[in-house]
């Protein structure tokens, strides 16, 4: 079941893409951006990714950390971030505990084919660990827009 807004954000340590275990606790007393995309290299996740690369002062410049979820491991992680010079972090939940937790894998339909995927959601975590924000409808294009309206930062 998907979060909600004011729910306590979940706790995780993960890899990131250099393979270094990232803990949302690192983060304590910032605003941060959790970002569940579904796969590496695709070419909505890499118009998202590349619309945070773009604006990442937009957010950096308001102290909000950057860190973008898929199932996909290390190895796809540290490729996508070189190909497309991502400045964040890329954590790697493929045991996908963290997309469950969160609420964002479900079952999918691509073509009248059902599958289990990550919903392309994301989270805004406030300095207190709770979620301010869940961005449901995520428009690729415009997606650090999104993030600064409703934290009322843009």
């Amino acid at each position: 079941m998907l979060l909600q807004q004011g729910d306590k954000a979940p706790q995780f340590k993960l890899p990131n893409q250099n393979g270094d275990i990232v803990s949302l606790k690192d983060f304590k007393g910032k605003k941060v951006v959790l970002y569940f995309y579904p796969k590496d290299n695709t070419s909505t996740c890499t118009v998202q990714a590349c619309n945070i690369r773009d604006n990442y002062s937009a957010l950096t410049d308001k102290g909000i950390i950057v860190l973008g979820v898929s199932p996909d491991g290390v190895n796809s992680h540290k490729k996508f971030e070189g190909k497309h010079e991502l400045p964040f972090i890329l954590l790697a939940d493929e045991q996908h505990k963290l997309v469950q937790a969160y609420g964002v894998w479900a079952e999918k339909s691509l073509y009248g084919r059902k599958y289990m995927g990550v919903l392309r959601t994301t989270f805004l975590i406030n300095e207190k660990g709770k979620i301010d924000h869940i961005i449901e409808k995520v428009k690729s294009k415009e997606h650090t827009d999104q993030i600064l309206k409703l934290w009322q930062l843009g």
